[in-house]
């Protein structure tokens, strides 16, 4: 998704729609992974992933040390979707985690879109 935000606003589309669909569509995905988790039990993962008891424990502490502000890193590749299941498994608020995953993930959108913008102005 970040290639193809970088290579519409190169092309000249709309920024504040591109931003907006981009924002919305990859935090719908992250709730989508997040209501997965919440329909699963803690037990689940030891016994289907076989993650120990001690990570669970791990994760567990960690989740409830940062809570729904977790959800804010859900943007980050390779274990943003991991976080938001964890997020779901573990029952956190789902309003909040709504909220900070889409602050998340539209910065990064943001952020993409303007070093694409003003960096094309730079060459």
């Amino acid at each position: 998704s970040d290639t193809i935000v970088g290579v519409f606003t190169a092309l000249g589309y709309n920024l504040f729609i591109l931003w907006l669909v981009a924002s919305v569509g990859n935090t719908a995905g992250g709730m989508t992974n997040y209501f997965i988790g919440k329909l699963g039990k803690t037990e689940w993962l030891n016994k289907y992933l076989k993650i120990s008891e001690k990570r669970i424990e791990k994760a567990k502490a960690l989740v409830d040390k940062y809570s729904s502000l977790a959800a804010f890193f859900s943007w980050m590749p390779g274990i943003g979707d991991a976080l938001a299941l964890v997020l779901g498994i573990f029952k956190v608020n789902t309003f909040k985690v709504l909220i900070f995953m889409f602050i998340g993930k539209s910065l990064r959108y943001a952020i993409i879109i303007i070093l694409v913008r003003y960096g094309m102005k730079l060459f």
